[in-house]
């Protein structure tokens, strides 16, 4: 499509989403993607669109309590088409929404593959564009040559850190006689059961002795970037083991609202395995991102209690995450102030999570389709989910300390008067439902 009105860079999940609402809205979209044009990143392994790579999981897909899910209520409002598709691909997982990763990212790039305003093009740029609307989202792997023309543009170095993938296990290679499924306190969700997890116990001396070896296991370095910081949302387990020994015990492995039915009480730890794939073959160890070698990994997993003849189809791995300085570098409506014509989208912006980028790719979308159309789109509101995210990217957020951030509730206007916790939290989503309403209708 050579007479493209608007030129997206990045085919994950924002690049995909703001191509999709561009498209709807009548905009002609070149959409590259430099996946399966013979380049790839350490971290996918398809050059499918929308690619998940580090958790099936959405989060919570609790409207009335969640930011999260309030976000995912918002963009479903605005014709999501990551929503629509994870939806569509959903497979059990409590009150959470997660997904089949492959059929999802399936269904996006059929979906943009087959809408005749888009056009896909397999190719790698390395040059921010001169002219004409772009929208940059690279995500957190932006090729080298791309990263560097972004810090020319933006006189700044880009910021990193690092981000680790979680091993998968197939699911027959578990011993069930030892591990069990449930949720925690049995909590279900939309299609949920109370069972939607598996569960791995340990005593104190299992957990200690794990403990030991995940400090001591020999782990991927990568001297040259070393004095860059972890994202606190996808923490290497062993970084976490590192603070304490009882750091897991009360974060990722605790066994706190599940029964071990051999014993009929909570477990001292608990390793817990969310399902990967619709048909319940994969399985991937919550909270088990890592940077240990390979390995390794495999020697000291396979020492928790119904793992020890697990077999993985993906083994934990580490990667690079630039972002930008966003709001110190991005206006309200996501433009470049350097140079308007292009906007960014997605995790390159410094937010954080699947769900969180493609809300600011539709954003970015929306915002360029306003301006093409000569229809200026005011952002929404912060008291609603997606203005408090962008508004922590476009300017909300200190810039000298600026970090990876997932939507939550203190990006929100702080709710007047003194309640209670879970009562704060539906005033906050009420608030936001009324806000939403009155910007949705001209949005």
């Amino acid at each position: 499509m050579s007479d493209h009105q608007v030129h997206i860079i990045g085919g994950g999940l924002a690049g995909s989403e703001a191509a999709w609402q561009l498209a709807n809205a009548g905009i002609r979209v070149k959409l590259s993607e430099m996946r399966g044009g013979g380049d790839t990143t350490p971290a996918h392994q398809t050059d499918g669109l929308a690619e998940l790579v580090c958790s099936n999981s959405f989060r919570s897909d609790d409207a009335e309590r969640n930011a999260v899910g309030l976000l995912h209520r918002e963009m479903r409002d605005l014709g999501s088409l990551v929503m629509a598709q994870g939806d569509l691909h959903k497979v059990p997982a409590g009150s959470a929404l997660a997904v089949d990763r492959d059929h999802f990212s399936q269904g996006v790039t059929q979906a943009l593959a087959s809408h005749p305003n888009i056009a896909i093009v397999r190719e790698r740029v390395d040059q921010l564009p001169s002219e004409g609307l772009t929208i940059i989202a690279t995500g957190p792997l932006t090729a080298p040559g791309l990263a560097d023309s972004i810090g020319a543009a933006t006189g700044s170095d880009s910021l990193a850190f690092f981000d680790a993938i979680a091993p998968i296990v197939h699911r027959e290679s578990i011993d069930m006689d030892v591990a069990w499924f449930q949720s925690r306190w049995n909590k279900t969700g939309p299609g949920g059961t109370g069972k939607d997890y598996i569960n791995c116990p340990m005593t104190k001396d299992q957990y200690l002795a794990f403990h030991q070896g995940l400090v001591e296991g020999e782990k991927t370095q990568f001297k040259e970037w070393e004095d860059v910081p972890y994202f606190e949302g996808c923490m290497p387990i062993e970084v976490m083991a590192e603070r304490g020994v009882d750091t897991l015990r009360y974060g990722p492995m605790k066994g706190v609202g599940l029964d071990d039915p051999r014993t009929g009480l909570w477990p001292y730890a608990v390793v817990q395995l969310r399902q990967d794939n619709a048909t319940g073959t994969l399985w991937n160890m919550v909270g088990f991102q890592t940077k240990l070698k390979h390995g390794a990994q495999v020697e000291l997993f396979r020492t928790i209690p119904g793992l020890e003849r697990a077999e993985f189809a993906r083994l934990g791995g580490l990667h690079r995450n630039t972002f930008i300085r966003s709001p110190e570098l991005l206006d309200p409506t996501l433009r470049l102030k350097a140079r308007p014509h292009i906007r960014f989208a997605g995790q390159v912006t410094g937010c954080e999570g699947y769900v969180e980028s493609a809300a600011i790719g539709l954003l970015a979308g929306r915002f360029a389709a306003a301006e093409l159309l000569g229809r200026p789109l005011a952002p929404p509101p912060v008291e609603t989910a997606l203005g408090a995210l962008l508004g922590h990217i476009t300017g909300g957020a200190e810039i000298a300390t600026y970090q990876p951030m997932n939507v939550n509730f203190g990006l929100f206007p702080p709710i007047e008067g003194r309640t209670k916790k879970a009562d704060r939290k539906l005033l906050y989503t009420a608030r936001a439902r009324d806000a939403f309403a009155a910007w949705g209708s001209a949005a």
